[in-house]
């Protein structure tokens, strides 16, 4: 059992302050879907967990405890975090030309000392449960795919992984409807794990995800705070309501900001 402990962040991107001030806890089987408005601070959150170069954190702390130890997550350089067991599947999948996915799979298992004797096999058998064209398997990761074969691709990069803290930053993002739901459905499944349940973190503007992947907290991010908690009938508030009802709008757009640095790594 893992969890995942963000206490008190506060960080900044090209000297503005974004997060200030998040508390959340995230446990293995536990489903965590944090809302916001654009700006609000829900991409800088996933960048700042997992190491992203272009970001200042103020303050606060952020821990994995797993397997009897806390790991001081700040001080860990991204590969050392995913290795330690925490996963980002990206709102925009990087294209990697003449780099296959069985290489990238490969490398990562044996940075975690697991055997990889039987890894084409998963592969394959990860790709039909969630329908991903087994043609893909062989071409430059991600090269030339569409918006739902690349969230296909990092699903089944997740499962083959099996971490145990897992970071959706917009999984639906570009889905259509058969995408949406074999990606989210294999996401809850690992959820559901009894052995080692998956803990997820999951980062969406639509309430459309919880069809199939079904939140048991539901956190609303506004100016770089967490404003409300509650069960999935928050998310239903919101789709009636909208974000005015939390918090009022503003006229930054931190996100914004945060996607433009990104763009210069």
């Amino acid at each position: 059992m893992a969890t995942l402990k963000i206490e008190g962040l506060r960080a900044s991107v090209v000297g503005k302050e974004i997060l200030k001030g998040i508390d959340l806890t995230v446990s293995s089987g536990e489903v965590h879907a944090v809302m916001g408005p654009n700006g609000a601070g829900k991409s800088t959150l996933s960048a700042i967990v997992m190491g992203k170069p272009g970001y200042e954190v103020l303050a606060g702390s952020i821990t994995l405890e797993t397997g009897g130890e806390s790991l001081d997550v700040l001080a860990m350089p991204t590969w050392k975090r995913a290795a330690a067991g925490l996963h980002l599947v990206m709102q925009y999948p990087t294209e990697v030309p003449g780099v296959q996915l069985d290489a990238v799979l490969t490398e990562a298992f044996v940075s975690r000392e697991r055997s990889t004797d039987d890894l084409d096999g998963l592969i394959r058998s990860e790709a039909g449960r969630i329908n991903f064209d087994e043609r893909f398997l062989t071409r430059s990761l991600n090269v030339d795919l569409s918006g739902g074969e690349k969230k296909r691709n990092e699903t089944l990069q997740l499962a083959a992984l099996a971490p145990k803290i897992a970071i959706l930053d917009e999984l639906d993002s570009g889905l259509d409807i058969d995408a949406l739901r074999d990606c989210a459905r294999r996401v809850e499944d690992m959820s559901n794990d009894g052995d080692e349940p998956l803990g997820v973190l999951a980062i969406t503007h639509y309430s459309r995800l919880f069809d199939e992947l079904k939140p048991d907290f539901v956190h609303i991010l506004a100016d770089g705070r967490i404003v409300e908690t509650g069960g999935a009938e928050l998310a239903a508030t919101l789709e009636s309501d909208g974000y005015g009802a939390f918090a009022p709008a503003t006229e930054d757009s931190a996100d914004a900001s945060a996607n433009a640095l990104a763009d210069l790594f």
